[in-house]
């Protein structure tokens, strides 16, 4: 009996902590979402700014993750997570408090860079303390559950950013956010953090400006896979809001990302279940062509109950897709790189999603919408070869060999 409460205690997912750190995520990508649909018109009205630097201020902040990424990746285990963590919330508010005093675009441009690295800095924090405090027994299932935190974010946070800056200010969506910074540092006091101390060793392995201190080389293989996702999914991101218009698929649009949160919460405690008890490979496979066929369903949508159809295949396929990399990402790297393979993951989406729609924008006067998310859905279906050469040959091998023994 009392091993049996042992092993239940080991593989226990919703604790205090895992619920304090899933609600801090949270309150960053809230926030992150709130301000990025509203960024270009603040800098277009308050500024002047043009339609490219608008837009400049708006994805300069990935910018500025992308290093954070890097720099978090390869120091969290070295300060250690708390250290991390609190720096980048700590930050992360404060800058939020210069946007109300924020005097010209060259100065909405360097805060909007320095915000995406603080942004980094605590996400990256809380993605390592997350993967951490979930049983290995339960990785898929628990980080499943984790991404829902940004997946919710992601759903009403520019329905909110968009429905202030209509009913009240500018300044509101600042309030807000400001408030939501302080709420994520007082949440984070509250929480166990576990430590790791390294060996002497491991410090000296992960000292130096090798490539190995910036990228986790273990998790490179799947996050590669997630790059061509969020490049895929960049596409719906920055233009189904203008396709809808062009084809008279406004009003349907709307719902467009609600429906897909809904499909995604519903389908997580079946996904995550599946890739720890079956493998990633009978979750990633249908998920990546699922992902495809909602793209191509996108393309070919003329009505609304079309492109609604189309973000179930989306929530499904990359919904799916995105948590289960994440999961295999930190289940392929050593628990002492956990944060660096977090920071890898991160940072092949964030280029994925933050620089897809500058390609994309290429493709489209050529192509057309409909012909760009062709295009994607063709990419998304070769996707799968690619994915069985990286990940899913490997996959198969180690699941064959656990079947042996």
């Amino acid at each position: 009996m009392i091993n049996l409460q042992q092993e239940n205690s080991r593989d226990r997912l919703w604790s205090k902590d895992f619920l304090i750190v899933f609600g801090v995520n949270f309150l960053l990508f809230l926030c992150f979402y709130l301000l990025v649909v509203i960024m270009p018109t603040y800098a277009a009205e308050e500024f002047h700014a043009s339609t490219g630097m608008a837009g400049f201020a708006s994805s300069i902040f990935v910018v500025g993750a992308l290093i954070g990424r890097l720099i978090g990746g390869s120091i969290i285990e070295r300060v250690g997570r708390r250290p991390l963590l609190l720096t980048g919330l700590v930050s992360f508010s404060v800058l939020i408090g210069l946007y109300f005093i924020i005097n010209s675009l060259a100065v909405l441009l360097i805060v909007r860079f320095l915000h995406g690295l603080a942004f980094a800095l605590a996400s990256t924090a809380t993605g390592t303390i997350a993967a951490s405090l979930i049983p290995n027994s339960r990785r898929g299932e628990g980080t499943g559950y984790y991404g829902v935190s940004i997946i919710i974010a992601s759903a009403i946070g520019p329905f909110i950013g968009l429905m202030i800056l209509e009913h009240a200010s500018m300044t509101g969506n600042f309030v807000l956010c400001a408030i939501l910074g302080v709420l994520s540092l007082i949440s984070s006091l509250c929480m166990r953090i576990p430590k790791l101390v390294l060996t002497a060793e491991q410090q000296r392995e992960m000292k130096g400006l090798r490539l190995s201190n910036f990228i986790e080389l273990k998790a490179l293989p799947i996050s590669i896979i997630s790059f061509v996702m969020g490049f895929g999914y960049s596409s719906i991101l920055s233009y189904l809001k203008i396709f809808a218009g062009e084809i008279g698929l406004v009003e349907a649009a709307t719902y467009f990302f609600i429906v897909y949160a809904i499909v995604v919460i519903l389908s997580r405690p079946f996904t995550g279940r599946w890739f720890d008890h079956r493998g990633a490979n009978i979750v990633m496979y249908p998920a990546i062509v699922s992902f495809a066929i909602g793209i191509l369903l996108l393309g070919l949508a003329h009505h609304g109950i079309t492109l609604l159809l189309s973000a179930v295949f989306v929530g499904l396929g990359y919904g799916t897709t995105q948590s289960s990399s994440q999961a295999l990402a930190i289940k392929r790297s050593p628990a002492h790189r956990i944060g660096l393979a977090t920071s890898t993951f991160y940072i092949f989406v964030d280029v994925g999603i933050g620089f897809g729609p500058l390609l994309l924008g290429f493709l489209t006067p050529l192509a057309g919408f409909r012909g760009m998310y062709m295009t994607i859905a063709v990419l998304l279906a070769l996707s799968v070869i690619l994915y069985y050469f990286l990940v899913g040959k490997q996959e198969s091998r180690e699941k064959e060999a656990r079947t042996a023994a």
